[in-house]
């Protein structure tokens, strides 16, 4: 076939190369080359010798890749085929080429719907039945070949074969007319009578009660593809739903229960009747469990409670009046009222539905017991009421014996704790957990406790003492402990007020010993007081005067934990202008109006070469900086502010250097400085878009921005270091490609950056791209020295990613010995804040002294997530190392990784990183990672191997 081609295209060329000029020899060319990638799609069976080489070739045509321009049309021939896998697999293959780009699926549909019609296989049928519902979603506008397809599924449904059935009806459900009725073809004879004319929904809805199961699930699938696609499902399809809710296959039943459901969305006031009852009832009183929120508060609570609720005494009085039956006064009190009555016939709701979510909670399936605890917090989120009747359930389901229903049942409790108030005995129940042994139930205990209102002050003094038990027994928890009580009497100022006395230990006459400032249990107690005196200003009255002292001291040394108390007769300690100007009291408004009066001072700059400019950048980044101390609110929107101005406070000063005007022996130390500089300003603009969360789409061009800024000064450092135009070429091609993918990323941006750096290389874009490099250079240390200041503003709180490690402490003076050569586990335990993907991103680091270092990816599974905001990270770190002659400190610490190719802007690599062809990898496109948490130190001695 090839030689054959060859010499016609030969003979062709020579024939026309007399005849035409040479500018026509192009066009020639590439008339030839069309016909070349239409063959890469034929495929001829007849050379296969049986079946099994058949399916070989059309396996191997599958895996072929498709070009677009190729993909022009096709011709189905499955009925030439004997075998039924074959025409089996050469359906399937139209179906997939029907999705494929520039493929017209209209050219194949006379050719499978001629098959259908004299195709035996039922698996076959079912299949073309499947490839005619592909081309019709990939046709929507094409209403003849639609009306066609259905009546080719309608004409189908009578077979005998339930996947043939299944496919008919899920074409008609995807493509069923929804304005338009349809006729139903039957087999019948010449003389039968016609069907008449009915919707898509009558013809499925005929099938609810089919033989087959899996038919019937089909039947209530495509009707409620049916409503997906707009058409409302009639009323009367509601009895039919219900009689399919006791079918005896649980597919149908599932799928009929999620019916209801629809139904009771679409018509929430009709009224239905209720079985074995003479009154009806809203339909949406019948809806799915856990979605309720229209159902009246007296059926919700009758969920919750066994008993059958019985006929009022005045219904059971008409039904004896209609029977015709009165008192003949000869049997003593005849007409007394019955007391015994068969509840069986006298019930107002069937059992199913009386305590349905008690028999859920009571269910021997832990599945289904998360289930019922999920749809109860559902309807407990939007019913307050029903929020206080189902708390006692939600609390006992803390007792199960699956870890997986506790700890659901504790995460369900804090997601309505606005709607509920503990009592003691509930309160008691749900501090039990505290002796779990399970850390993850712990954690999750710990955050709900931070989020729950109690009652008495008997609650307050029961939490007290079994956290102060359990920061006894767990040491290591004393940050969660103490975070739980201040959150606790933050909330209950009043309740914590008349037990100060007791709690701090003092009495009115005699002076009492000052407790030791180092007891963790010591200082828990005071977190509780010095938060709940926050907002009752009569409690300091009861403070003793060590107790003051103990305040200043934790004021300082636990600022996240303990707030700012005005203290009446108490000399306030002097500070810089945060505290003079209200900040230091602890108001947050006050803390976030400083904020953005510190930015509106700075967005004042023009030009930071201006005398004063850059030393009023350094004020602000200290107020900045100590604004984070005093507002952990406010402390990722402060320090990225901070960060911000320290890239464009470093970029100005490094445009200051003398080495701009020198010659480049003369000022080596300058240019090392700005080299230093320029790599600063690169690590802290990829700390910015990945450490902080919550940015939006302008903050991230401004951070983009200032790193091309930084690239630009190093692209000059490199100019003039290393004179050559080989070396800064290739650097310049890269440079422009960047500024590329901003101008891609950000295009809506662009009006924003108005005399900015970014917008003077992109209106200078067709003028760079064809100057010489050191041409180049010289225009790009111009327009960095004429670039104006970008602001930055905020409009979203920002949160910093930040990891604290808990064990191990690094307090511990006892080397870790294994033998060297071997490995040693390390138990890891850390806690991770406003993390963003931590399974991909977080990285332990291991560096040994001699200056080794160990980068792990932890486990998927050894990620928690005991609260919105917070990651427990528990996992092990395998050491080991040669023998040593004394035990060394080695140092753990967490990492988040990043790609710095990657942006938070688009998920994928810009486009023409997938075309730099012979251009070496930047640096940058290597993974690297920030420092997530402080170094813990830990002693290890690798022992040398006994002989």
């Amino acid at each position: 076939m090839a030689a054959h081609l060859k010499k016609r295209v030969y003979e062709e060329f020579s024939k026309v190369s007399q005849q035409v000029t040479l500018e026509e020899l192009p066009a020639k060319k590439l008339r030839l080359t069309k016909p070349s990638k239409s063959a890469a799609l034929h495929i001829d069976l007849c050379k296969a010798t049986s079946p099994t080489d058949a399916l070989q070739y059309l396996l191997r045509f599958t895996r072929r890749p498709v070009e677009a321009e190729s993909v022009e049309g096709g011709r189905a021939h499955t009925a030439q085929e004997s075998d039924n896998s074959v025409r089996l697999k050469i359906a399937s293959l139209l179906g997939l080429l029907s999705k494929t780009q520039g493929f017209a699926p209209d050219c194949v549909v006379d050719d499978a719907i001629n098959t259908l019609s004299s195709e035996k296989s039922h698996q076959v049928l079912a299949q073309l039945l499947d490839t005619l519902l592909i081309i019709g979603t990939q046709l929507p506008d094409k209403i003849a070949v639609i009306q066609r397809l259905i009546d080719v599924a309608c004409k189908h449904l009578s077979s005998t074969y339930f996947g043939v059935r299944n496919k008919c009806l899920q074409l008609l459900g995807c493509l069923g007319t929804v304005d338009k009725p349809l006729s139903k073809e039957t087999d019948a004879g010449p003389g039968a009578q016609t069907s008449p004319v009915r919707d898509a929904q009558s013809v499925i809805s005929d099938y609810f009660q089919d033989q087959d199961p899996r038919v019937r699930t089909a039947a209530i699938k495509a009707t409620l593809q049916l409503h997906e696609r707009g058409m409302k499902i009639q009323q009367t399809i509601y009895n039919q739903a219900c009689k399919l809710l006791s079918d005896d296959y649980e597919q149908v039943r599932s799928a009929a229960v999620q019916m209801v459901w629809f139904l009771s969305q679409l018509y929430p006031e009709s009224i239905v009747p209720i079985p074995s009852s003479n009154e009806e009832i809203r339909l949406s009183a019948s809806c799915e469990t856990g979605s309720m929120h229209q159902v009246s508060p007296h059926f919700l609570e009758q969920t919750l409670d066994k008993k059958l609720m019985k006929r009022t005494a005045h219904e059971r009085a008409k039904e004896l009046y209609a029977s015709g039956e009165f008192s003949s006064g000869r049997r003593w009190a005849d007409d007394a009222p019955k007391e015994r009555v068969d509840t069986s016939g006298v019930n107002l709701i069937d059992s199913g539905a009386c305590g349905a979510f008690v028999h859920g909670l009571e269910d021997e399936m832990y599945e289904v017991r998360i289930a019922a605890v999920e749809a109860l917090c559902s309807l407990a989120q939007s019913s307050t009421s029903f929020a206080e009747k189902c708390l006692d359930f939600l609390v006992d389901m803390f007792n199960d014996e699956i870890e997986e229903v506790r700890l659901q049942s504790i995460h369900v409790l804090r997601q309505i704790f606005s709607h509920i108030t503990l009592r003691e005995d509930q309160l008691d129940t749900v501090l039990a957990v505290l002796e779990d042994s399970s850390r993850d139930i712990c954690e999750a205990l710990h955050e709900l406790l931070c989020f729950t209102n109690v009652s008495t002050k008997d609650c307050i003094q029961l939490a007290l003492v079994e956290l102060l038990k359990n920061l006894t027994k767990y040491p290591t928890d004393r940050s969660s402990v103490w975070k739980c009580l201040k959150f606790l009497g933050a909330r209950h100022p009043t309740l914590v007020l008349p037990i100060v006395p007791e709690l701090l230990s003092t009495h009115p006459y005699f002076d009492t010993p000052e407790p030791d400032m180092d007891d963790p249990a010591y200082i828990a107690v005071l977190v509780l007081v010095f938060n709940a005196a926050k907002s009752c200003p009569t409690m300091p009255a009861l403070f003793s005067d060590h107790t003051f002292r103990h305040y200043a001291y934790l004021r300082d040394s636990l600022s996240q934990m303990v707030p700012h108390l005005r203290l009446p007769g108490r000399k306030q300690t002097a500070g810089s202008g945060l505290e003079a100007s209200g900040v230091g009291s602890g108001s947050l408004e006050s803390a976030q109006n400083f904020l953005q009066d510190s930015l509106v001072r700075v967005s004042a700059l023009q030009n930071l070469e201006t005398p004063g400019a850059q030393d009023l950048l350094e004020f602000t980044i200290r107020d900045l900086q100590r604004l984070g101390e005093l507002q952990t609110e406010l402390a990722g929107s402060a320090d990225f502010c901070a960060t911000y101005l320290h890239c464009q406070l470093l970029l100005a000063k490094a445009l200051q250097e003398k080495l701009w005007t020198m010659a480049v022996p003369l000022c080596l130390k300058q240019n090392a400085k700005v080299s230093t500089a320029a790599r600063q300003i690169l690590d802290e603009t990829y700390k910015l878009e990945f450490l902080y969360s919550g940015l939006e789409t302008q903050q991230i061009a401004t951070i983009h921005n200032i790193r091309l800024q930084a690239k630009a000064l190093q692209l000059i450092l490199t100019a003039r270091s290393k004179p050559g135009v080989d070396r800064v070429l290739g650097v310049c091609e890269k440079f422009l490609q960047e500024v590329e993918s901003f101008q891609r990323l950000f295009m809506t941006e662009l009006p924003r950056f108005q005399d900015s750096f970014v917008e003077k290389l992109l209106e200078l874009m067709p003028r760079l791209t064809s100057v010489k490099p050191l041409d180049l250079v010289k225009i790009l240390q111009t327009t960095l020295r004429q670039s104006r200041f970008i602001h930055l503003k905020l409009h979203e709180q920002i949160h910093r990613a930040s990891a604290t490690i808990i064990e191990p402490t690094g307090e511990s003076d006892n080397p870790l010995k294994f033998t060297s050569g071997l490995v040693v586990a390390l138990d890891i335990d850390a806690t991770l804040e406003h993390v963003q993907d931590p399974q991909t991103t977080v990285r332990v680091q291991v560096l040994y002294p001699d200056g080794q270092s160990h980068i792990i990816h932890p486990k998927p599974g050894d990620f928690r997530t005991p609260g919105p905001g917070r990651v427990r990270l528990i996992t092990q770190v395998y050491l080991s190392h040669s023998a040593w002659t004394e035990a060394c400190q080695i140092e753990v610490r967490l990492l988040l990784a990043y790609s710095s190719s990657s942006s938070k802007q688009s998920a994928s690599k810009p486009a023409w990183n997938e075309s730099m062809g012979g251009l070496p990898t930047s640096e940058s496109c290597i993974e690297s990672t920030i420092h997530l948490s402080k170094p813990v130190k830990v002693f290890i001695m690798p022992k040398p191997a006994r002989r």
